[in-house]
């Protein structure tokens, strides 16, 4: 591939409200490296610097509440000094010329009392235990029974989502991103695998779309929809994420986004997270047919599937993860066709400096 074939992957391109100086996402990434409470760990400022060229980066997965944490480590935006340390970090992306969004998580039931406030068992929207593991300070562990939210606590619950983007804001970001995928919570509610509830928020498709649609709504209207963003992920199985029938749930759920109005993107992992794209037969062409804003794809693309979904309008943007680990130079990487380095999987999760932010960009070349 040449470079007047690519070119489409590393021009600008605006999301919503959010110029990108080009099309490669990096997507979120737990590291779980957060210090205490659940602040970023100053290691983070050149985490993230270090991976600036890309188009935009969609920050780690970060809690909008205690009750929200469900790994070992994983930072807040909560608190007054966590919204500091994130700050210190969107500054040195900003710095570095950078654009820089927050995911925005709960993770419902997949947690564990141990990382929990005293007392405390995870929520979710029914009283079923996810077949599914976390990262505790034991290791991996089975994931705790939870409890269902009751119906008087979801409008603090949607308050939460939306003081979480204020705080985001505070902190620099230039937007954020709901997580609404992976069997996290929003994702529990959506799902007839997890959502067992007989009131408003359990059922039909409608019910179970409706705490999504609240929640973008809320935070949309904090922040503004065109630094709104959402990640969904229709057909994975991770954390014991499944439904009967995915391909009406996940058009409804993108209408209702569509809906909206004026978002700043849907971001959509294709297949199963991490692993195989086909592993459940599903029409994305469909879903994107639902939404009028800015799509981003996400899951095992290459620099050629990137290119040709792009040149083919099936999507504005495409994501990439567990590249940027071990390269924090991606873009460049992909401009030149450089080989790609691999991440070392013992330093993944948890640590410090080492397979963080010790991974070397390519020598500069008078030519590049």
């Amino acid at each position: 591939m040449n470079q007047t074939d690519d070119n489409i992957l590393f021009s600008p391109t605006r999301l919503g409200d959010i110029d990108l100086g080009n099309r490669v996402v990096m997507a979120p990434l737990t590291r779980d490296r957060a210090i205490e409470g659940r602040v970023p760990t100053p290691l983070a400022i050149d985490y993230y610097r270090q991976r600036a060229s890309a188009g935009l980066i969609i920050a780690e997965a970060t809690q909008i509440n205690p009750l929200g944490q469900g790994y070992l480590d994983t930072p807040g935006i909560y608190s007054e000094a966590q919204v500091t340390g994130w700050k210190a970090i969107t500054e040195a992306v900003h710095a570095a010329g950078g654009k820089i969004v927050l995911q925005l998580w709960h993770v419902g039931r997949i947690s564990h009392v141990s990382l929990l406030p005293e007392g405390q068992v995870p929520v979710a929207p029914s009283a079923l235990r996810a077949k599914a593991q976390t990262f505790t300070a034991n290791g991996m562990e089975d994931v705790s029974e939870p409890r269902a939210l009751r119906l008087d606590e979801i409008p603090g619950l949607i308050a939460d989502y939306r003081i979480a983007a204020r705080n985001a804001i505070g902190a620099g970001f230039d937007g954020v991103e709901v997580h609404a995928a992976n069997g996290y919570l929003i994702d529990q509610f959506m799902r007839d695998g997890s959502n067992q509830r007989t009131d408003e928020y359990g059922g039909n498709i409608e019910a179970r779309t409706r705490l999504l649609a609240e929640v973008v709504q809320a935070v949309a209207g904090e922040i503004g929809a065109g630094r709104t963003g959402v990640r969904l992920s229709p057909v994975t199985p991770v954390n014991d994420a499944h439904d009967s029938n995915p391909q009406p749930l996940f058009e409804r759920a993108v209408e209702r986004l569509e809906a909206i109005g004026g978002l700043a993107f849907v971001h959509v992992i294709e297949g199963a997270t991490g692993g195989p794209r086909d592993n459940i037969a599903f029409d994305y062409a469909a879903l994107k047919a639902k939404f009028s804003g800015p799509w981003i794809v996400n899951n095992g693309y290459d620099k050629a599937m990137a290119v040709a979904a792009l040149e083919a309008g099936k999507a504005d943007a495409v994501a990439f993860g567990r590249p940027f680990i071990a390269n924090p130079d991606l873009v460049e990487r992909l401009r030149r066709d450089a080989p790609l380095a691999d991440f070392n999987q013992q330093t993944l999760y948890g640590g410090g400096a080492e397979g963080y932010i010790d991974y070397p960009a390519l020598p500069e070349t008078a030519n590049a």
